[in-house]
């Protein structure tokens, strides 16, 4: 069984995943649609796609089964919902959404429907998850008690470029994005293995001085100022995590910009930028070399001619010795790969998902739980700190 699907939005991130897409056995032709349509025509010449649509209005009214959305991120909620209404399966690059009324929206919009959606979460299979995700399934931990997930991630290495490419004459206004609502890579890798989801929050921002038009209030589309921020959350069941989002900071993001720490009353596994140990009563044990992707791109590869130099890291990396690639299509063997190995794992998972109608890993109820609690928390850290209850919108129902 195959599907149609169309890209929706031409940028510097879709291009590696309609490779994959295109490739998959399970795809039978991929389509493209941007607002600048040259950047459409040029993605579909360069991979030799089906071919492209001149709106996304007129790609739902197509005879496709599914879109792929990579839009800007505050776009993606409205637009998810349009294309579920359609009757098309979606998969959405993140954030889910911006505001708890656009997350509601989704949910009931798969509901109703019966359609797959996804969000392409990357820390999924991010070795580190996938690591912590095996020993919390073999109890090594213990009762697990407290995590930590970090998406540090200096504008200086490679946002300015990234904003300026998407945003035009305008992009400060939108580079100003707010941390916190952009917080999947950091709650996603905590959650992504600790089978819970948070129930409270207090958060704190730091205010941006830099003073060069990015996170200024008068500039700013989202009235924002804050370029760094931590959240503390409260979990079900006993526990906490704690997240940081930070978008002025000294660290080689282009190393590592997720990272990820979990303890537990037996066990604890700690990662920094170059290295990763697995601790308990005994001892510690290295465990680097089994969470390291092995590069699968080279940074001067043409196709990521579009992605700035300090961000081609996330592109070019393969799977890790952790991943368990024997789920994939051998397609995928020779091709390129990113996020530290996610991209094969999303891809498969959401093909997988619309052909044999089953719920893909990171489904709505899911992202809900990934996204919501940082739109709660940017709202504490606008109030100084409050601690706030965060909705929970449950399990996703059994298929």
């Amino acid at each position: 069984m195959t599907f149609s699907l169309g890209i929706v939005g031409a940028g510097q991130f879709s291009g590696a995943f309609a490779t994959l897409f295109q490739a998959h056995p399970g795809v039978s032709e991929v389509h493209v649609t941007d607002l600048l349509a040259e950047r459409a025509e040029r993605l579909v010449a360069d991979q030799g796609l089906a071919g492209t649509f001149p709106s996304f209005e007129a790609m739902l009214d197509s005879d496709l089964d599914a879109v792929a959305v990579f839009t800007q991120r505050w776009t993606h909620g409205p637009l998810v919902v349009q294309a579920l209404r359609a009757g098309k399966h979606v998969y959405s690059a993140v954030p889910m959404a911006v505001t708890q009324e656009e997350i509601a929206a989704i949910i009931d919009a798969v509901r109703e429907t019966g359609l797959t959606y996804m969000m392409g979460e990357t820390s999924q299979y991010n070795p580190a998850t996938v690591y912590a995700r095996n020993q919390i399934a073999d109890g090594a931990f213990g009762r697990l008690f407290y995590a930590e997930g970090d998406y540090v991630h200096d504008m200086d290495l490679g946002f300015y470029e990234a904003y300026q490419y998407s945003g035009g004459e305008n992009w400060k206004a939108t580079a100003s994005y707010p941390p916190l609502l952009y917080p999947t890579h950091a709650i996603g890798g905590v959650l992504g293995a600790w089978r819970t989801h948070a129930v409270s929050v207090s958060a704190i921002g730091v205010t941006d001085e830099r003073g060069d038009g990015v996170f200024d209030k008068d500039v700013s589309q989202f009235g924002n100022d804050i370029s760094n921020a931590t959240a503390l959350f409260e979990v079900a069941g006993g526990g906490s995590f704690r997240t940081n989002e930070f978008r002025r900071v000294g660290y080689p993001s282009h190393i590592r910009e997720s990272r990820f720490r979990f303890f537990g009353t037996d066990g604890s596994f700690e990662q920094l930028a170059t290295f990763s140990t697995w601790q308990d009563k005994k001892g510690v044990t290295d465990v680097s070399d089994l969470l390291q992707p092995k590069p699968t791109l080279s940074p001067d590869d043409p196709m990521l001619r579009n992605v700035a130099p300090a961000l081609r890291d996330a592109f070019t990396s393969g799977s890790a010795p952790v991943h368990d690639r024997g789920r994939l299509p051998r397609e995928f063997d020779t091709l390129h790969n990113g996020h530290e190995g996610s991209h094969h794992f999303l891809v498969d998972d959401f093909v997988t998902a619309v052909n044999d109608r089953t719920l893909p890993t990171v489904n709505a109820w899911v992202a809900a739980r990934y996204t919501l609690p940082g739109i709660i928390a940017h709202e504490s850290a606008r109030r100084g700190g409050e601690r706030l209850p965060i909705p929970d919108f449950g399990d996703a129902p059994e298929v």
